[in-house]
């Protein structure tokens, strides 16, 4: 029934494009990029419902005015910046290294458990997401890096071990999913 799965994420972009024409731009976009100010308050009223919006519009503006001279840029601009470079190879290795370490294949499991884990692993993603974003502003990006590195060290240390031991003890093999579920957190909270 894999292929089902696989076929609900299309479901759901094919809804999404056939009802997203009747929603309207984000208010700060409208404000912020295209500099629609009558666009913006109504979609604010159209999104929020009727109401006096001017603090937030307000702040849009003050946003507006510290942006002001910030040239925005699209994808292909990005990529072209040389200056941006370094940024962009951090960013794309620390994207990249999670999907190919491998770590689910160490766990020497069950095929039949595997799709539970598998599961695992998503609501694990899902959970660093919103841990991450709702402290990020709180303890920083510097914090999120020094400490998302030293637990995952600590955690593929124990990892090794409960591997090292999973021929012994069956249950350690549980262990391992834990430990793999824990290192996925991290690594989510901070690279």
């Amino acid at each position: 029934m894999w292929n089902v799965l696989l076929s609900f994420s299309g479901l759901v972009a094919l809804i999404q494009l056939l009802f997203l024409p009747f929603f309207p731009e984000s208010p700060p976009y409208l404000l912020l990029q295209k500099g629609d100010k009558a666009g913006c308050l109504k979609a604010m009223k159209q999104l929020w419902g009727e109401g006096n919006y001017q603090t937030e519009f307000d702040d849009m503006m003050k946003e507006k005015a510290l942006t002001k001279g910030t040239k925005i840029m699209n994808v292909l601009e990005v990529l072209k910046e040389r200056s941006l470079y370094p940024q962009l190879s951090v960013m794309l290795i620390l994207l990249v290294s999670l999907q190919l370490c491998g770590l689910s294949a160490t766990a020497n499991l069950q095929e039949s458990i595997i799709p539970y884990v598998s599961l695992g692993v998503a609501i694990s993603e899902l959970i660093s997401v919103i841990f991450c974003s709702s402290i990020i502003d709180h303890c920083g990006r510097r914090v999120l890096l020094w400490r998302g590195y030293l637990v995952m060290a600590l955690i593929l240390v124990l990892l090794e071990t409960s591997l090292l031991l999973s021929d012994q003890f069956l249950w350690m093999r549980y262990c391992n999913v834990i430990l793999i579920f824990l290192f996925i957190i991290a690594y989510g909270i901070g690279p």
